[in-house]
């Protein structure tokens, strides 16, 4: 035999009840439509973040070509500055080689001025790198040509003196001598 109890709930439970949760009810198509909503949102949102992104890249890539424009030229600049700096320092080192060598001719010329006797006159002096000099003149002797000789030796810095031509020229008046002698400065 079935039984049904056809009184309302509450009477039917004497005593103690728990309260009852009750879902609100939910229409399908309001979900739907409120999901659609936070999905276009979110879409236009992500649109947006990605547009004001590709906005400030666009400006830091502008940004930077400005200043690899400029670093360029800077950059131009300086590779003109060491050029002029080497070209600087070749010049320096060609006025360092001259300064350097210039005290040695100049020496050479002091003692050489003081060893020509009083009756000697000199016509030619020609130099070499190694500073082996020829010189050539006139004297009214030959003693003046011995003695320009003597004096070169014992000057002490005269090596190698040695006469390469010496004859008297009868054609001129009072019978000069001319002469070439070669010698090694060592200054």
């Amino acid at each position: 035999m079935i039984r049904i109890n056809l009184a309302p709930e509450a009477k039917r439970r004497r005593g103690f009840s728990l309260p009852t949760f009750a879902l609100p009810s939910l229409n399908l198509g309001t979900l739907f439509a409120v999901v659609y909503m936070v999905a276009i949102v979110g879409t236009m949102a992500y649109w947006w973040a990605l547009s004001l992104e590709e906005r400030n890249l666009t400006r830091a890539i502008a940004e930077g070509q400005r200043e690899l424009a400029q670093l360029k030229v800077t950059i131009g600049q300086v590779n003109q500055i060491k050029a002029q700096a080497e070209e600087l320092r070749k010049r320096l080192a060609v006025l360092e080689e001259l300064m350097k060598g210039q005290g040695r001719p100049i020496a050479l010329v002091d003692i050489f001025a003081s060893v020509i006797p009083k009756d000697l006159w000199i016509t030619g002096f020609e130099t070499r790198e190694d500073f082996r000099l020829k010189v050539s003149g006139s004297a009214f002797s030959t003693t003046a040509v011995s003695d320009f000789m003597q004096n070169l030796r014992s000057s002490g810095k005269f090596q190698e003196v040695d006469i390469v031509i010496s004859r008297r020229d009868l054609s001129k008046p009072a019978g000069l001598v001319t002469f070439e002698v070669t010698c090694r400065f060592q200054g």
